[in-house]
């Protein structure tokens, strides 16, 4: 049941819409991209971050400038100080560096230099505000200083970054180079997503209209064109996506659009793992290694399962 606080929100968004649809969205537009503060973690992440203490302290901090901003990103060499490889490294949203330690291990104890980003708004970047613009601007600060990147992975959010950035969608903002996408629990459509936030927060249409136009003045495309299926089949990038049936946050329907891009994309479904433990989980680590590098990668045809378990 809704709480009382988001009854009246939608409430008062309902009454709104037919009469200023258009402060409607841009208030909606500012819910949608406002972030967690970082500096006032819960209880249970306080925990997670102090089991992460040392393996952050392993990693070279750098200071990216952005508008707006200035990102951090946290850069992980080998034990051997080689590397054989980059690959940048991009987690979900309320989420930062310290979630995709499994991931980072994997490709550093393989012989990779590890690239992660803490997205702004998140972990030790600086804002309270992010969108996809503002992330692919991030990105690409990233690939300025280290890359070009043999291979780009991402968590949630952090895999629809990942795609934009590497196929340009944001306009002013330059593609970024990289040979292979590992896409992990992604979503593929912000249309989509918008969608079921003015679900959530009771939107209008003209609302939803308004909306749209904002992500159209800022990122430089209409939001249907943020769409992974078309996106993916424009830009043929070969794409590693691995997906769980019980994902309660990010529908499986997102991994089945980006698997109809082409045959460039393979679909693994690694059922059981829920949308957060799948960053963590072995079998996951070693496949988007293994595609990170190049390797051979031995995947199923793209069909759910149809037994489900629990996230």
């Amino acid at each position: 049941m809704a709480s009382f606080g988001l009854r009246i929100i939608r409430t008062l968004f309902g009454m709104v819409d037919p009469i200023a649809p258009r402060l409607a969205g841009r208030v909606a537009f500012e819910v949608f991209c406002r972030t967690a503060d970082p500096r006032k973690p819960s209880a249970a992440e306080k925990r997670a971050l102090e089991r992460s203490r040392d393996f952050m302290q392993e990693a070279r901090l750098h200071r990216l400038t952005i508008d707006g901003g200035c990102v951090a990103a946290h850069e992980f060499r080998p034990a051997s100080g080689r590397w054989s490889a980059t690959v940048l490294v991009i987690h979900g949203w309320k989420s930062r560096t310290e979630h995709m330690r499994a991931v980072i291990d994997g490709f550093r104890n393989a012989g990779v230099r590890a690239i992660a980003l803490d997205l702004p708004g998140h972990g030790a970047s600086s804002g309270r505000r992010l969108n996809m613009a503002i992330a692919v601007s991030a990105v690409q600060a990233a690939d300025l200083w280290f890359g070009p990147f043999d291979a780009m992975v991402g968590h949630s959010f952090g895999g629809a970054v990942a795609v934009n950035a590497a196929v340009g969608s944001v306009t002013g903002v330059e593609k970024v180079r990289t040979d292979r996408l590992v896409l992990i629990a992604a979503p593929s459509s912000l249309p989509m997503i918008f969608a079921d936030f003015g679900r959530f927060l009771n939107l209008g249409p003209r609302t939803q209209t308004a909306i749209a136009d904002i992500v159209e003045r800022i990122a430089g495309q209409p939001l249907e064109a943020y769409a992974g299926q078309y996106q993916l089949a424009e830009h043929p990038i070969d794409t590693l996506v691995m997906h769980a049936a019980d994902d309660k946050e990010v529908a499986p329907v997102h991994a089945e659009g980006y698997a109809k891009a082409g045959p460039h994309v393979r679909l693994a479904w690694v059922n059981g793992l829920g949308h957060r433990r799948i960053v963590s989980d072995p079998s996951v680590v070693v496949q988007a290694v293994d595609f990170g590098l190049g390797e051979a990668v031995d995947v199923p045809a793209p069909q759910r399962a149809a037994t489900r378990h629990k996230g």
